[in-house]
């Protein structure tokens, strides 16, 4: 059902959530005035209490975090309980984007999923072109417990007061460090607090790795440079942007630029380009390298020393984490049977016991508070401490993403763009960011503006 015609243009920032003890603040998302959007949606709201839900669904998936025998898993187990449902696994393309391509090309076919993974850059796309369901009223009437996800997660996918998506693979980058190569280099046991720290442990660490690498391994890629980045544009005082208003060209923001640029280029340059740098981490080709939480179990089983993890570096003004990863949307296309029974399952897949142990096996956050500190995750903890850095790293230095990455279409690739023009040509920042920018901006008049 569409709401175009009934946005207003005001904007205002939703709430920062607090999550119980953990003090996790909500990522901060655009909203807008609801009056006539509600009325709307109430008069085409289904009785949910009169629909018999579908015997069969279909479910896209990439398997984030090498998850497909997890998934199969989980889906056992759905069917156990509702041997009335059969749930098809399809992979859907080998990551976020490709998944997001394949359900944009089938959006007017008859080959849409009855569930897609939905990712942080790609939902409120999907939401603007009225693609994906509000889940609100579907859940109520499942009796879920949306108070229970981690707030700081499900409010990623809150708009116009309704909620798009529910969290899944959720994740935050995080620091990998091999234990052995900072025990050979005289380094501390523990990730440095501030990249500056890392910079005076680069000249140590480079006699740990062969003759031609380097000591920090990074991927580039959409999807991926632009989220682990803004660690380092904000630890330098700058923002991609204000709300919508793109802020690139501040000199904070070229700060930020000079300085990923310096960590691949120069005489003091530490960092090397890896096209998959989880996978030269674990075989001991870079020392140290910053990947998902969702890639801790993996990069546990493959390797052979000993993994540290440690929050990401703060710079000269702090840093921060951004929550990322990916949730499960419901296209708006499909009947309430398959609708209801898509939402049956996404109840159940995110439930505590479920996201418990989706968690323990790829190394993706609990998507709720009972499971964080459930028997299951303890027991995991102790284990494996590894688990636990990315928890404490959400409390402590989770941040809000900047808009233009998250809300405009297409603003995540044309960021890498520049990213890369920096990290793979060594191109001025000021010169990448000044090329990127007007193509952001024409972006969000084009695809967002005239919806808001």
């Amino acid at each position: 059902m569409s709401h175009r015609s009934h946005r207003r243009r005001s904007l205002a920032a939703s709430a920062l959530v607090a999550v119980g003890a953990l003090g996790l603040a909500a990522c901060t998302t655009p909203t807008i005035a609801t009056g006539d959007a509600a009325e709307t949606a109430a008069s085409d709201a289904v009785d949910w209490s009169s629909v018999e839900p579908a015997s069969q669904i279909t479910w896209w998936s990439n398997h984030p975090g090498s998850s497909k025998a997890v998934e199969e898993e989980l889906i056992a187990r759905f069917e156990e309980a509702h041997p009335e449902i059969d749930v098809e696994l399809v992979t859907a393309g080998a990551n976020y984007d490709e998944v997001a391509q394949r359900f944009q090309a089938a959006s007017q076919t008859s080959e849409l999923p009855d569930v897609v993974i939905s990712s942080d850059v790609w939902w409120f796309r999907y939401h603007l072109n009225d693609q994906i369901l509000a889940l609100d009223d579907v859940l109520e009437h499942l009796d879920g417990d949306t108070d229970d996800f981690v707030s700081a997660f499900y409010a990623d996918y809150e708009y116009e007061g309704q909620h798009w998506a529910v969290p899944y693979a959720r994740s935050t980058p995080l620091f990998y460090y091999n234990k052995d190569k900072w025990a050979a280099a005289g380094l501390p046991d523990r990730g440095p607090e501030t990249w500056a720290e890392l910079q005076e442990w680069s000249t140590s660490l480079t006699a740990q790795v062969p003759a031609d690498s380097k000591p920090l391994g990074m991927s580039t890629g959409p999807s991926w440079s632009a989220w682990w980045f803004e660690n380092m544009i904000w630890g330098h005082g700058g923002q991609y942007s204000d709300e919508w208003t793109t802020t690139l060209d501040a000199p904070e923001a070229v700060a930020g630029g000079q300085f990923l640029h310096d960590l691949f280029h120069g005489d003091a340059a530490y960092a090397t380009v890896s096209e998959d740098s989880t996978a030269d981490f674990a075989a001991g080709v870079v020392a140290a390298t910053i990947g998902s939480t969702g890639s801790l179990k993996g990069i546990l089983d493959a390797a052979s020393f000993e993994v540290g993890t440690a929050f990401l570096p703060d710079g000269p003004d702090g840093g921060g984490v951004p929550t990322g990863g990916t949730g499960l949307a419901i296209p708006a296309s499909k009947t309430p049977e398959e609708q209801l029974a898509a939402a049956m399952f996404l109840q159940f897949i995110t439930s505590t016991e479920q996201t418990a142990y989706f968690s323990q096996n790829t190394g993706y956050m609990p998507v709720r508070t009972s499971a964080i500190e459930s028997p299951e995750m303890t027991a995991v903890y102790e284990a494996t401490p590894q688990f636990r850095t990315a928890v404490d790293q959400l409390s402590a230095k989770a941040r809000s993403q900047d808009w233009i990455r998250v809300f405009v279409p297409s603003a995540d690739q044309i960021l890498t763009e520049g990213i890369e023009q920096i990290v793979l040509r060594g191109t001025d920042p000021a010169t990448a960011w000044g090329s990127i920018a007007p193509k952001i901006e024409t972006a969000y008049r084009e695809n967002v503006e005239p919806y808001l």
